[in-house]
């Protein structure tokens, strides 16, 4: 890996000075056969490399209108498509035909992306796949399962290791808060209601978090915090532990319902489970909520969300170590499914960095592990 290593320092050298001179022209936005919203963005004919990259964006909240998330696009100052363009690639990216759960979706929509991009520009020689979030998980599955489309691809900060184990660690959150504040939130946590969906943001910042974090609650509060696992920095506890708080109670109260319609049934199931990390573990396990799985929604997570670890192409996967929305837990889940089938290092480069955050990288880091993409991709039969 020394060689890999100093390989990737010296393209970064050679590649990060093209960012001062990005010239980006992108197309008006169109429209899928799906309904998906497209955008080609491309970098002067005379510096066009002939690869395109298609970004794969992150989870977008449940009945919000279809649209390209500009918010994802761009990390401070820098933005991908400019990013892409000033590095010689071809840009394309789609907002998918839904929001909400849209996994399944989203690899539809990119790949019709190709053909479209296809017809407009041309055949480009390499297609890269890049996503962040859920937009990892999209990459990773389609890297397994579309490799006579896409050459290589970045998974970053996807919940690429075990599409259930998602799923528990954001609905465990929400059962074992109802636990250590009863009522707080109004309703069931496993159906939660339409009501408190629509005023969700105001009702959090009003009401739940300033009880969470009051100092009389401060108990409860470090003991939910062992319980759910949420991840936090040790040197601004109170700060990050805050927003592991706002992020896992969101997806519980905002996104379940309709994540469970996509799915065919409740997707969520601890009925077995046992609680530990409270100053009482055999009494909140008597009275945490509890709440069984629908046999469809099971089977749809194992067989259409669920990698496998199998590549013929290059993945590499970045991660920070303390994410509080999609936990690190998949990077090393996901490590030990490409160690089977004899991808690991071969084929599948992880990147780990020591964070707390989601798809909180620095400029540097990503473009990293776009080169370190791209030396696989030279180096992988």
């Amino acid at each position: 890996m020394r060689c890999l290593s100093a390989t990737v320092a010296t393209l970064f050298l050679a590649l990060y000075p093209a960012l001062a001179r990005a010239a980006s022209t992108c197309e008006p936005d169109g429209v899928q056969t799906s309904g998906a919203i497209y955008r080609i963005c491309m970098p002067a004919p005379a510096d066009y490399n002939g690869i395109l990259i298609v970004y794969a964006h992150g989870y977008q909240d449940a009945g919000t209108p279809v649209a390209i998330p500009e918010n994802q696009l761009c990390v401070g100052a820098l933005c991908i498509p400019e990013v892409a363009n000033a590095l010689g690639f071809g840009f394309a990216t789609s907002s998918y035909r839904k929001t909400g759960l849209a996994v399944l979706e989203g690899q539809a929509d990119l790949l019709d992306l190709v053909r479209i991009y296809t017809a407009r520009i041309g055949n480009p020689r390499r297609v890269y796949m890049v996503g962040a979030s859920e937009g990892g998980l999209i990459a990773a599955l389609s890297l397994e399962r579309h490799a006579d489309v896409y050459s290589a691809g970045i998974a970053a900060c996807g919940p690429i290791g075990d599409f259930p184990f998602q799923i528990n660690y954001l609905v465990d959150a929400r059962a074992t808060f109802e636990y250590f504040f009863p009522g707080l939130i109004p309703g069931s946590p496993f159906d939660p209601d339409p009501g408190i969906v629509t005023i969700w943001g105001g009702y959090y910042d009003q009401t739940v978090k300033p009880f969470v974090l009051a100092p009389a609650n401060r108990a409860r509060l470090d003991q939910w915090v062992k319980v759910a696992q949420l991840p936090f920095d040790p040197s601004n506890y109170l700060e990050t532990f805050e927003v592991s708080v706002r992020d896992v109670l969101h997806y519980g109260v905002v996104n379940l319902n309709e994540a469970a319609t996509t799915l065919g049934g409740f997707p969520f199931d601890n009925t077995s489970r046992w609680y530990a990390g409270s100053s009482n573990d055999l009494l909140m396990n008597l009275l945490v909520p509890r709440r069984a799985a629908a046999s469809a929604a099971v089977t749809a997570m194992n067989t259409l969300y669920r990698t496998s670890g199998v590549l013929t192409r290059p993945l590499v996967t970045l991660h920070t170590l303390r994410d509080q929305q999609v936990p690190f837990a998949h990077e090393q889940v996901y490590a030990l499914k490409t160690a089977v089938s004899g991808a690991l290092l071969t084929r599948h480069a992880p990147l780990a960095v020591d964070r707390f955050g989601h798809c909180n990288f620095t400029h540097q880091e990503m473009i990293a592990a776009l080169i370190t993409m791209m030396f696989y991709d030279q180096v992988v039969p």
